[in-house]
């Protein structure tokens, strides 16, 4: 069986308080976009569970990819029979685009549907955010607004339909324990909630990520790619997560492929939304 774990984008991130756990409290819209990765499980041709990796390298061991951590945690409670992994990576790591996450909540989807388990979505997104904050979004994989760690999730009608992402990805990594740690938490003027309700060409300015100004700060080239986005033509332009990809939304594909060519020292991918 063969699935193809979606990338997502942050649209606002608020940083609003820090937990006793040592966690913070955000608010957040999470948006699926169609990037993707491509995951295949198959029935084991021996005893053991496996996890081959291709496409961009992956900087960990099978054993502790969050793939394996899901179908482990998923095998804790349904008598699961041994399978073969294979994972072909196009998303990019440390990307703020959630790729390692959608790998595992997809792994927890399609291991139900192979085998059959009696487990509502609810309970499927309960055991993946053990796995990572922002991994129960991808069992529902529609746009949610998000509280909590971003792991408390609520169904919300905002709709890109017809427009055009152009993300871009310097070779730049952001770590996000630090971004974390330079940001001070706060209530936001506006909840990213409301603001995406507006007109698109309304978000510049009211639709923010608090991540921005210390990442910006360590990491000057992420935020001229921004301003160039927004002086290209995009409606809106951010970061997405603790970065460090910037997407910009436009409204004409051949407008956001032009724009696509002046980053020739990044990764970048225009996709229809």
């Amino acid at each position: 069986m063969v699935t193809f774990p979606n990338a997502k984008i942050n649209l606002g991130l608020n940083v609003v308080e820090r937990r006793p756990d040592g966690y913070h409290n955000i608010e957040t819209v999470f948006y699926p976009i169609p990037l993707t990765d491509i995951l295949e499980i198959v029935p084991a041709s021996g005893n053991e569970t496996t996890l081959t990796t291709h496409g961009n390298p992956v900087d960990c061991p099978p054993e502790k990819n969050l793939v394996m951590k899901a179908y482990r945690l998923l095998a804790e409670q349904f008598d699961l029979p041994p399978v073969e992994i294979h994972l072909y990576k196009h998303i990019p790591d440390g990307a703020g685009l959630g790729g390692g996450s959608s790998d595992a909540a997809h792994t927890l989807t399609m291991l139900r549907q192979m085998f059959n388990l009696d487990i509502t979505d609810e309970a499927l997104a309960a055991l993946a955010a053990h796995l990572g904050a922002d991994c129960a979004f991808f069992v529902y994989n529609r746009p949610m607004s998000a509280i909590g760690i971003g792991d408390v999730l609520m169904p919300i009608e905002v709709n890109l339909t017809g427009k055009v992402l152009l993300l871009v990805k310097p070779p730049v990594a952001v770590s996000t324990a630090q971004a974390y740690s330079r940001v001070t938490p706060g209530t936001p003027p506006q909840w990213a909630r409301d603001v995406v309700t507006w007109p698109i060409e309304q978000w510049d300015g009211a639709l923010v990520n608090d991540f921005e100004p210390s990442v910006f700060a360590l990491h000057p080239q992420l935020w001229n790619i921004k301003i160039a986005l927004l002086q290209a033509g995009a409606h809106y332009a951010a970061m997405s997560g603790s970065g460090s990809t910037i997407f910009g939304i436009f409204d004409d594909v051949k407008v956001a492929e032009q724009v696509s060519a002046k980053f020739s020292d990044c990764a970048t991918f225009v996709l229809g939304l």
